[in-house]
């Protein structure tokens, strides 16, 4: 998606939307409110409520990990190779 667009950050910023959402959902599947939420991630609320409105500049994919593992999400990455665009 953002890569269509031609940001140079695409692949950071995929990643960054697949947390939020994953926080987003499940925020609303617990039916935690903001500050709970932000209790329990030891955030500020004003964190969550920027998740929740998808405005993420101001976290880091590690940051976004740590909240959505102090709300009981397990976060896994996984590598792999993809065809080179250089040739050999």
């Amino acid at each position: 998606m953002f890569a269509d667009l031609g940001d140079p950050d695409a692949e950071a910023r995929q990643l960054k939307a697949l947390l939020a959402a994953e926080i987003i959902t499940t925020l609303d599947r617990v039916g935690l409110t903001v500050r709970a939420a932000a209790t329990l991630a030891k955030v500020d609320p004003a964190d969550i409520q920027h998740i929740r409105n998808a405005d993420l500049s101001r976290f880091t994919l590690d940051r976004l990990i740590r909240v959505a593992y102090r709300l009981g999400r397990k976060v896994e990455l996984k590598i792999s190779a993809r065809r080179s665009k250089i040739a050999a």
